[in-house]
């Protein structure tokens, strides 16, 4: 059984990585969108894939739950917060140019990826100028945006399995379909992504990224913490306008808030707590379906556990 807090594990986690990465019952709030989560027993943060490689065989071999955290922005984590160790490849976020392809680490952002792309007069990313996530998590979901995502231009990724195993795939293994991909069924952990590019005219580029960013700003509350869009789009029909519909603009939980700007973010107006933010989801969720008989299936992922 798992000590929260264990000492041992401890030293062994910062005999991997140094001890300024490896932070003890650290708030998670800190480190998502939303501004949501309890604590994590061992927040890490690898500096170096072999670092990755190790930590994953070290919560194999000592039964410690593990988890992956991106930079928390399609993500929901409950207020009782995640043992074991979270890992954050934050770190890992360099970003480099190999002839027509871009190769970026996980913790990269795609937008910093996607104004990368720009600065080499690239095209194929414009479309993730305004995605907040990072590169890892950008493949987690198949990101996409404005007509495009992620599977269209990736090439190929590194990843670590569940056996803490350095792997090579093509975009094709990774299964990449509307918001999903297979990387969480298999316990992949993204180190890196290669983008296939294709050459472009810089100001043309430009000219589509500042149209997608006016767009994005515009419509949607970027001024308060949010999980983005939290639901998929239903077959037939727009999330968001059936949330409108249902007159649930302005619905508040808490301190959770269904947006007044774009029905289909929920924000979080007063300081809220994941569970209030969770419920306002759910009444979101039977609301639509009492109205209209759509099933809102969420695509902002929930983890961790309930308050004690």
């Amino acid at each position: 059984m798992f000590v929260v807090n264990d000492h041992h594990t401890y030293k062994q986690l910062t005999a991997i990585t140094s001890p300024g990465n490896v932070l003890v019952d650290e708030a998670l709030y800190n480190h998502t969108y939303t501004r949501l989560g309890g604590k994590a027993d061992f927040y890490v943060t690898p500096e170096t894939y072999e670092q990755v490689q190790a930590i994953v065989k070290l919560s194999m071999k000592e039964k410690i739950p593990f988890t992956l955290l991106g930079n928390g922005s399609n993500l929901i984590v409950k207020d009782g917060g995640i043992r074991g160790i979270v890992l954050n490849p934050g770190r890992l976020a360099d970003i480099r140019r190999e002839g027509m392809r871009i190769v970026a680490q996980s913790g990269a952002r795609i937008i910093d990826t996607s104004q990368f792309a720009l600065s080499h007069s690239l095209t194929g990313l414009e479309f993730s100028c305004g995605i907040p996530g990072s590169v890892g998590g950008a493949l987690f979901m198949n990101a996409g945006a404005y007509g495009g995502e992620v599977k269209d231009v990736l090439e190929s990724a590194i990843v670590v399995d569940r056996n803490g195993d350095l792997l090579t795939l093509s975009a094709d293994d990774l299964d990449l379909e509307y918001r999903s991909s297979n990387i969480p069924d298999k316990g992949y952990i993204v180190l890196e992504a290669t983008f296939r590019m294709k050459e472009g005219q810089y100001e043309a580029i430009k000219a589509v990224m500042d149209d997608l960013t006016y767009k994005r700003e515009s419509k949607q509350p970027l001024e308060y913490p949010s999980c983005g869009s939290v639901f998929k789009r239903p077959p037939g029909y727009f999330a968001g306008k059936l949330i409108q519909d249902s007159d649930l603009q302005g619905e508040q939980i808490g301190g959770a808030q269904v947006s007044l700007k774009h029905a289909g973010f929920i924000i979080n107006l007063e300081r809220a707590s994941a569970t209030e933010y969770i419920r306002l989801i759910h009444f979101v969720q039977d609301t639509v379906k009492e109205k209209f008989g759509v099933t809102l299936e969420r695509e902002v992922k929930i983890i961790g556990e309930d308050p004690g």
